[in-house]
């Protein structure tokens, strides 16, 4: 696990070592071990280095027999032994036994195709000397970032946002559009970023940049469904074997290795496949209260047999960490699990250098409850379309919060107009009350329906719920769940691998029927199923918590006040009304309701804005160059 950087002029000018160090310094988090630079007219290439895999002779930036292509790659290729042989046998000569060397050979071998042989988790950039070509490249499902600025003199990249700034004469300004997505989803979909002019190359997508500036980016690969009818047992044992083959790829590293583990499903069946093994550690943490985590996972350590170790984050730890946390995520994540999720990481880097997790289960398997609506809304959809738009107009009639309202309102609206993925914070119009924009903005902007129809037109063909599916694997995942895993294990100089993101467990996944992933009213049905027997009893069908942060009660005391302080000394009064924001906690504060969500999202965004637009070059790049 890595960080890559570098830049590529389209004029006669070579990028500066200093330059290209700041760039590099500032993401030292990503790669205690070692760094590297390297550059000639018009390309230049930075690399930090966590050591994982050939440990002695990984160094990059790396070139290949004779200099004539040159990498800087972040990430892992669980299948590259594989690989290494392949392109042995076709003749290609071999100076290390690194996974990096293989990607140089292969792209040698097969060009830009070379992307679809890989079986693991990247993001890398390839300059090809004798084509004067940049060729860059993000992993199937987004597990790596990938991030780069073009403003027709040059081409930044970067594996965070930070290295880009750090390049210097790219201005901080925000995304107005980007801001009010953010709002909705609770972080900035593919490809955009909080800031203007810097963007994320989507999952499963290659950038091609040539010597004169010409910019192309395309699809290599797309998590499309494509649910078959076959016997359930059958998909039972593929899971099984599949996932422990993909759990046995991801174990190979030259460090120590452990697991998360939380009180689901997903985390245990990878740390049971795992200790099946060989002996491993496992990490939890928790808050006090009824859904303290830390109890089940304990006994689930202890059932599995697993050298265990757990941690409770208080109120005082959690928003201590988070000045840390925010300059760490480079645009805000309102995903409260994601300070969690830091905490854990801290704990498990103090014995670990690699763990594996179970992120992406719920999106392979159909595991989040909103999958089971489409059947509960089935009679209500049913119906003629002419009695649906009346009982649509009645429910809205209906007093707010009674009930069968929102049942009704929610049978009787498309599923195109009213599933944005697992997160919906403010709706349009709860916007037009916070934001300071003008009408005509809220009225144009591409706002999240619109993000979100690009994918629902790809899918008409499929089942309902594996259309929503298809909308987390391309906004949730990336945007969300994978972005929060990488920036907040990395900060604490962790790798994080996900088994459950791999592209042949994929393969078996996506052509499972629609009714074995949600059925009797059970989500994940046929994975709880293959998992019988694999994990103990008492997990296989517990319902899916998360990182349950009590935000709603920590809001209404003291810390409130200090959240809504900070908020307006954060400088985004020109973006937030903030009588607004004071309504919205004064009503939560009093029990009026549960502004709890609505409150983080605003309080996030302020305390990013804080760190990147406000004290950003005195306090952090200063610091760091």
């Amino acid at each position: 696990m890595c960080g890559i950087t570098g830049a590529m002029y389209f004029e006669d000018r070579e990028p500066s070592e200093s330059m290209l160090k700041n760039m590099t310094d500032v993401i030292i988090h990503r790669g205690p071990n070692d760094f590297g630079y390297w550059s000639e007219n018009r390309i230049g290439l930075g690399f930090r280095r966590l050591s994982i895999i050939d440990i002695q002779e990984g160094h990059q930036p790396m070139a290949n027999e004779d200099d004539s292509v040159w990498i800087v790659f972040n990430g892992e290729i669980y299948n590259y032994k594989y690989l290494r042989d392949m392109l042995q046998a076709k003749g290609h000569r071999f100076k290390t036994h690194s996974d990096t060397e293989v990607i140089v050979h292969l792209y040698e071998e097969f060009g830009e195709d070379c992307v679809k042989q890989l079986r693991g988790m990247f993001g890398f950039v390839i300059w090809d000397r004798r084509k004067k070509r940049l060729f860059g490249a993000r992993d199937h499902f987004g597990i790596k970032p990938f991030y780069y600025y073009n403003d027709g003199r040059r081409f930044l990249f970067g594996s965070e946002i930070k290295s880009i700034l750090a390049a210097g004469g790219v201005e901080r300004t925000i995304n107005s559009e980007s801001l009010l997505n953010y709002l909705t989803f609770q972080y900035v979909p593919e490809p955009s970023t909080m800031f203007r002019g810097i963007h994320k190359l989507p999952p499963g997508h290659y950038v091609t940049v040539s010597y004169d500036g010409d910019m192309s980016i395309r699809r290599y690969w797309d998590p499309m469904l494509a649910p078959e009818e076959r016997p359930f047992e059958e998909c039972v044992e593929q899971i099984r074997e599949t996932l422990r083959d993909s759990v046995v790829h991801h174990m190979q590293s030259d460090v120590e290795r452990g697991c998360f583990l939380s009180s689901g499903i997903d985390s245990t069946a990878i740390a049971a496949h795992m200790r099946s093994i060989e002996p491993i550690r496992t990490f939890s943490v928790g808050f006090e209260g009824a859904n303290n985590e830390t109890v089940i996972a304990r006994q689930t350590a202890q059932a599995l047999d697993t050298e265990h170790y757990d941690k409770i984050i208080t109120r005082e730890d959690y928003f201590a960490t988070l000045p840390k946390a925010v300059w760490h995520q480079d645009e805000p994540v309102a995903d409260p699990s994601a300070i969690a999720l830091y905490h854990v990481a801290q704990l498990a880097r103090e014995h670990v250098t690699v763990v594996l997790s179970g992120e992406g289960a719920d999106e392979l398997f159909g595991g989040y409850r909103i999958y089971c609506e489409p059947g509960s809304l089935a009679p209500v959809e049913r119906l003629p379309h002419g009695v649906k738009r009346m009982l649509h107009a009645l429910a809205r009639l209906l007093p707010e919060g009674m009930y069968g309202r929102s049942y009704l309102l929610r049978g009787t609206t498309p599923l195109e107009q009213r599933f944005l993925g697992n997160a919906k914070i403010f709706t349009e119009d709860m916007k037009a009350e916070v934001v300071r924009a003008d009408r005509e903005m809220l009225r144009s902007y591409r706002n999240p329906f619109q993000v979100a129809k690009t994918f629902y037109d790809k899918s008409l063909h499929l089942d309902p719920v594996s259309r929503m599916q298809y909308i987390d694997m391309n906004l949730w995942l990336p945007g969300d769940i994978l972005m929060k895993a990488d920036k907040m294990t990395m900060a604490h100089s962790l790798e994080l691998r996900v088994p459950f993101l791999d592209v042949e467990l994929y393969e078996v996944s996506r052509r499972i029927p629609a009714k074995y992933r949600i059925a009797e009213g059970t989500t994940k049905y046929v994975f709880r199923k293959a998992m019988e027997g694999v994990i103990p009893d008492f997990i296989l069908n517990r319902p899916k918590l998360g990182f349950p942060v009590p935000m709603k009660d920590w809001l209404k005391g003291p810390q409130g006040k200090t959240v809504l302080e900070q908020i307006a000394g954060s400088g985004i009064e020109d973006y937030f009304r903030m009588e607004a924001v004071e309504a919205m906690m004064s009503r939560h504060q009093s029990g009026q309701g549960d502004y709890a969500r609505r409150i983080w999202t605003i309080y996030m965004f302020a305390l990013w804005h804080t760190t990147y637009m406000e004290e950003l070059p005195d306090r952090t790049l200063a610091a760091a160059l």
